[in-house]
This record gives C-alpha cells, structure tokens and sequence, in this order.
C-alpha cells in the first residue's frame, strides 16, 4: 500500500512506470521527515518521543520511523551480540528494549555503517512494531505499522448497475453500489444489504486488519468460502463503507453495468496481523487511543 507497497511506485510490482529514458536502479529507498509527533509505549512507559522523526519506505514493506537516539528515554537500549547486513544500508546492529518490568529481546537497530547517500539515517533508531506495545502519533494509537503519508482512501457514491451471481444465481443487484479508491489497489464496489440476497451470505470466522479501515469481517457465498467482506465498525475516516458488502470478483460473477470485474494482478489481499495486545473487539471499541496516552515524555 502506499509509496512501497502492494503496487505502490517503490513497490516490486508497481503498476506504474517513471517516465525517463534512462535505467532506474532496480531498487529505490526513499527517506522523509515524517512532520508528525511519533512515540512508542512499552512496558507502560514512554521510551521515545520525537516529532524528528524519518520514515523509511523500502520496497515491498511498510515504512519504518526512524527516531533519533537522543530521543529515547535512558537505558531504554542495551546492546547485545548480534549484528546483521542490510541489502542496501549495511551493518545492522541490534538491542533489546528495557523497560521497568519487562525486556524485549532484537526489538531495536541502528545502522551503524551507512553508505553516504543514506546518512540521513545516522544516529536513528526504529522499533519492531510487534515487540512495543504500542505507537502513537500526538495522543492517538495508530495500528498495523507507522502511517504512510502516501496512501489515502477515497469513497464515492455511484449509480452504475452492479450485479453479483454465483453460477445462476443472483445474490446482488443494485443500482446504488458505493466505491472505494485506495492507493495500491484497484477499485473496491461495495452494496447495500438491502440490495443482497441475506440466504446467500453465511459468516465464516475469518478476520483481516487494514491500519486505515479496521476489522474485515467475512462470508462463504453460495459454499464458496470467503468470496464477501464487510467492515463493521468501520474507522471514522471509512465509515461511508460501514456494514456494506463487497464482492471478490475472482471467486464470483461480477459485472458493472454489464461488463464482467477480474481480479487484477497484484491484487490480492495480504493478511494483516492487529497489534501485538490488541483484539478486534478492542479495535472495534475504539483501540486505537488509551487513557494513559497524555502522559509526558520519557
């Protein structure tokens, strides 16, 4: 998703293409400042603080901030015996993160050899996601990994014909489909229960995470299995897509205003784990900030 993943520019299988005339290397970093306030939580302490922070957008991952080192709470760090080499940044070296009670075991690195091109990365420190309990911009939890400043959701109404079957039967049909545009991924139509057959949708217990959207809840149509999502709950900023229905086109019969939907390459979903700590109901209930997220800096 975003500038790195999925099908993102920086991406291993972008769907689009630079125009020059001259060969792009076969890997592109990119580095930016993030312009927001990131802390990191663990062991109900705060162990950084920084609104300096880098994000890292390396092909085929999420980005990564990178704080700096003087923006990390005192004896938060302690090195250990392990080092590795980065593809394109070098020697890796690792720590375990300390809080008062508890310790986490290779959850922090620091690039301690960088190529020139990469200085912007000296002195800065980034966080396996999973291993911290949490992370935060200003007061609020954010999910999944550090927001990426280039991908959006965008939610349109439409009045094109839409019609879901599976074999002969029809199990949607609406006139009033709404879409959903998000970077790295084709379009997204979504239908009103009103306008779905409710016989041919059964729960099935798969669950995904989407850090921009929320919990992902699915259905077996006609006996095949999880060919429907919904989002129920969804975060404010998709609520236009909440408790509607959506329809995977490689596993039924779509067609919009005629013309029958394929799954395009590159488009399938990739699981993604909710925080290390935090459930779907929690995310449901509003996970994403915390009562103790006012306290000061480490």
């Amino acid at each position: 998703m975003g500038l790195s993943w999925q099908q993102g520019p920086l991406a291993p299988g972008a769907v689009g293409r630079f125009l020059t005339d001259r060969p792009l290397p076969e890997r592109l970093l990119f580095a930016e400042p993030a312009r927001r306030r990131l802390r990191v939580r663990f062991d109900d302490t705060w162990i950084a603080d920084s609104e300096e922070a880098i994000l890292l957008h390396e092909p085929g991952h999420y980005p990564v901030a990178y704080f700096p080192i003087e923006h990390i709470g005192e004896g938060v760090l302690i090195p250990v015996d392990r080092t590795t080499t980065h593809r394109d940044l070098g020697v890796t070296r690792w720590f375990t993160v300390a809080g008062p009670d508890r310790r986490a075991g290779r959850a922090a690195w620091i690039h301690t050899d960088l190529p020139k091109h990469a200085s912007v990365l000296a002195r800065r420190v980034a966080f396996a996601w999973r291993t911290m309990d949490s992370f935060y911009e200003e007061d609020e939890r954010i999910l999944g990994h550090a927001a990426d400043n280039y991908h959006r959701v965008d939610i349109r109404s439409s009045s094109r014909h839409l019609v879901v079957r599976a074999g002969e039967a029809t199990v949607a049909d609406t006139n009033a489909p709404v879409v959903l545009y998000e970077s790295g991924f084709a379009p997204r139509w979504y239908v009103p229960r009103a306008d779905i057959d409710p016989t041919a949708l059964t729960a099935t217990p798969t669950h995904t995470f989407c850090p921009y959207k929320g919990i992902a809840g699915y259905y077996s149509v006609a006996g095949i299995p999880d060919a429907a999502w919904f989002y129920r709950d969804a975060f404010p900023e998709a609520a236009r897509i909440d408790d509607l229905v959506s329809f995977e086109p490689d596993k039924l019969d779509v067609f919009l205003d005629g013309k029958q939907l394929v799954l395009e390459s590159g488009q399938t979903v990739v699981a993604h784990g909710v925080d290390r700590g935090l459930e779907p109901d929690e995310v449901r209930r509003g996970g994403r900030t915390d009562p103790g997220a006012g306290a000061g800096h480490p």
